[in-house]
């Protein structure tokens, strides 16, 4: 789902489905468009050509001396000569003359709505819809026209397959639909793949952000085109300029700690040389600040570096390191140590990270009895995500729960006959602190210690 998601707020996927979709409605108002126009010219056409015959069939007929319709028209249509071609014209008498004419394709009767249903208009013409011989729509174009100077009147009916014209727009709407579509889907296509190669080199910058995420490279190499150019130039500057303040706070941490070394180290032998209570106090408080010093300097390190985005770290190779090294060192303790087999990358230098795995294995091994435990799952839950989580859990005698903060306190010991300084825990909470990370204590299932740390991962690109 949540690729799903990315995805869908992609730039490349915007950009397609905007073009898409305008390419779509743009295609459905061509058809549209073209369909109507050409209904509308076809239907001119087909009214015209009534009209035509219409005009010519009354040019045909007359009236014969024994006051009987008479003539012979040619319309140059063969469709006139189909018996239930959808094609006809009549001629009958309404005044004077007799007799009746018709085409050769009327093979019956085709009824003629009265006038106060289809009015005739001031040119004594009118057109109606009408069912024909064969079931099919026909159009009607109908006059009435005086034939001679003694008023014989005549009704000419001129008659088309209005089916036959629909069945023609029907096939060519088909056709442009067809086509439209196929042109459609190629021109689809083929912006799709404008546009995806046009934002090639967007997914190169992402995948050269992804290396200088992962530690694999120091900058954006490469060429790139005019737009995109400029970025990648501020982009390697940001990163120089990242290195270049890390470089001089390291430079600067050195430097203090080189110049408050000596004058505590002075101090420390003075109150030797006096001895006493008083050489003692001095002694006890140089002590402190040299721990205080140090304290801090390792935060003011991790700050400069801690938003970086060079410093990486691969997790299972640094453990499985460390884990043996401790278990050499610990002969007589059972070590159980878990990993996942996928890699994972903490975002952060490797002297931090080693510390705090180094301090809580420390702490693991000097409280435990006969076995420790130590595994790392990515995901605060072993489900996935942003973050993993190291667990460090030994058989020790564990730390009542109302205690837990005091172990976290810096230089506070729970207990007097174990030597140390106090520090590892509360060395742990600051490292962890100051990636944004959590710790936290509980009884473990062995009976002892159970130190839960949650650490941000390099997220992997998609």
């Amino acid at each position: 789902m949540a690729k799903l998601r990315r995805r869908l707020n992609s730039l490349t996927f915007r950009v397609v489905a905007f073009s898409t979709l305008w390419a779509v409605v743009a295609l459905v108002v061509i058809a549209t468009v073209i369909s109507s126009l050409f209904r509308q010219a076809s239907e001119r056409g087909f009214e015209s050509l009534l009209t035509a015959h219409l005009f010519n069939l009354i040019g045909s007929v007359g009236v014969s001396p024994a006051g009987m319709l008479q003539g012979s028209p040619n319309l140059g249509d063969l469709r006139f000569t189909v018996p239930q071609s959808g094609w006809y014209w009549a001629v009958e008498p309404v005044t004077g003359a007799t007799g009746q004419l018709r085409s050769q394709s009327l093979t019956g009767q085709i009824p003629s709505p009265p006038s106060s249903e289809v009015p005739f208009d001031s040119d004594f013409q009118r057109s109606y819809l009408a069912e024909g011989l064969a079931g099919e729509t026909i159009e009607v174009f109908e006059s009435e026209f005086v034939l001679d100077a003694d008023n014989n009147i005549a009704r000419f009916r001129m008659m088309g397959n209005r089916t036959e014209l629909e069945d023609d727009i029907s096939a060519f709407e088909q056709q442009i639909y067809l086509y439209l579509l196929i042109f459609g889907a190629g021109m689809i296509a083929i912006n799709a793949l404008a546009i995806l190669v046009g934002l090639e080199p967007l997914r190169r910058v992402r995948r050269a952000l992804s290396e200088i995420r992962a530690g694999a490279a120091q900058r954006l190499d490469g060429t790139f085109p005019a737009e995109i150019a400029p970025l990648a130039d501020e982009t390697n500057e940001l990163i120089e300029s990242n290195r270049r303040i890390v470089e001089r706070s390291r430079t600067q941490v050195g430097n203090l700690a080189h110049s408050l070394k000596t004058p505590l180290a002075v101090l420390t032998n003075e109150a030797r040389s006096i001895g006493g209570a008083k050489g003692r106090l001095i002694e006890d408080q140089a002590g402190s600040m040299r721990q205080q010093v140090e304290h801090y300097l390792q935060r003011a390190r991790m700050a400069a570096q801690r938003d970086t985005i060079v410093f990486r770290t691969p997790v299972k190779a640094t453990m499985e390191r460390m884990v043996r090294v401790v278990a050499k060192l610990n002969p007589h303790m059972k070590l159980d140590a878990r990993f996942p087999d996928g890699e994972i990358v903490f975002a952060g230098e490797r002297e931090d990270f080693e510390e705090i795995v180094g301090n809580l294995l420390e702490n693991a091994m000097k409280w435990g009895r006969k076995a420790v435990s130590v595994s790392v799952t990515p995901g605060p839950d072993g489900s996935g995500g942003r973050n993993f989580t190291l667990v460090v859990e030994d058989d020790g005698p564990g730390i009542p729960e109302e205690k837990t903060r005091d172990a976290l306190v810096r230089g506070r010991r729970l207990d007097e006959t174990k030597p140390g300084t106090g520090l590892g825990l509360a060395i742990v909470a600051d490292v962890v602190k100051e990636y944004g990370g959590s710790l936290h204590l509980a009884r473990s299932d062995l009976g002892g210690l159970k130190a839960t740390v949650v650490l941000r991962r390099v997220q992997e690109e998609v």
